[in-house]
């Protein structure tokens, strides 16, 4: 039987939510992860666990950024397929979550965490990788997915607007 445009799309979609949800999940999973030391540290008879270079206190955040860079281009330059690419979106899912979660870090550089900033990250980018998990390729989209699609962008650029509001105001 010779595959039909209709069968290959419904393959080429069924593989990229494969994939995002292989990131969604490797991404969630790493912000708990990484999270958990932050508030068992709270504890009065837990120790403070972070990786020390010399003086400094090394983020995860590093580790993300640079983990994302080497994904990039991995992604871009090599182009994978079958089990590399899943284990890439894998990768790709704890780079994210390494970054993420300290999300309030790229507005504070302090060594410090801004974590209402860092949840509210990390809420909406699982929302909207749980929406690409679920949602039809673009060739089938309808009226109702592209309103969607607006109306979800303007309110994350209104949440962005008010995650950097007090940025603009401080001075």
């Amino acid at each position: 039987m010779i595959p039909d445009k209709t069968t290959k799309g419904l393959r080429n979609l069924s593989v990229t939510q494969h994939l995002a949800r292989r990131v969604w999940t490797a991404f969630t999973l790493t912000f708990i992860v990484s999270r958990a030391p932050v508030l068992v540290t709270a504890l009065d008879w837990f120790p403070n666990i972070h990786l020390q270079l010399g003086s400094t206190h090394v983020h995860p955040l590093n580790f993300g950024i640079a983990l994302l860079t080497l994904m990039g281009g991995y992604l871009l330059f090599v182009r994978p397929t079958g089990r590399a690419l899943g284990a890439a979106a894998l990768l790709y899912g704890i780079a994210l979550g390494l970054t993420f979660d300290e999300f309030g870090m790229w507005f504070h550089l302090e060594d410090f965490y801004w974590q209402r900033g860092s949840f509210d990250a990390v809420v909406v980018i699982a929302g909207l990788l749980g929406l690409l998990i679920v949602a039809p390729s673009l060739r089938r989209f309808r009226p109702r997915h592209w309103a969607t699609l607006v109306g979800l962008t303007v309110l994350v650029v209104l949440f962005g607007a008010l995650v950097l509001k007090p940025l603009w105001t401080a001075g």
